[in-house]
């Protein structure tokens, strides 16, 4: 059984590495750090495991759903997991070579806090989308306001 709290602190958790790895990119120097390396990788793994928790578990009441808008919208979201999931391979191609090295490989500092922030962005207007949209959606359909599945 998962419950909206255990899915508001996952993406709470996100949310937080998010921004403290945005910060810490900043400096190029901490980039090479293997603290810094061990929360990239933390994160990305949080981001997988959030996304997958809630394919398994959300869609398939609305995919059923006689309402065409409401299966629209698990489409939607189904659609969207699949690209963010697609763009975190290409991120993590591009900028860890070698998983779960001790390092990450940067060669060009701006390119990757682009490339980081516009990541992040992705996965934090998921998590807004997730929290206004979709878990209101699921309990209403549901009338459960504490347990998602």
């Amino acid at each position: 059984m998962i419950t909206y709290d255990e899915l508001h602190t996952q993406n709470h958790t996100i949310t937080e590495l998010s921004n403290v790895l945005l910060y810490l990119f900043k400096e190029r120097s901490m980039c090479d750090t293997g603290a810094c390396c061990e929360l990239f990788y933390r994160c990305l793994e949080k981001v997988k495991e959030h996304i997958d928790l809630v394919d398994t578990n959300m869609y398939n009441k609305l995919l059923s759903h006689d309402d065409h808008k409401i299966q629209a919208l698990a489409r939607n979201f189904m659609s969207g997991s699949q690209e963010i999931k697609r763009i975190m391979q290409e991120y993590t191609k591009q900028w860890c070579p070698r998983k779960r090295s001790e390092t990450l490989a940067i060669k060009d500092h701006e390119h990757f806090l682009k490339d980081s922030e516009e990541m992040s962005e992705l996965v934090l207007q998921r998590i807004q989308m997730e929290t206004e949209k979709l878990y209101p959606l699921i309990r209403g359909l549901s009338g459960d306001k504490k347990n998602v599945a």
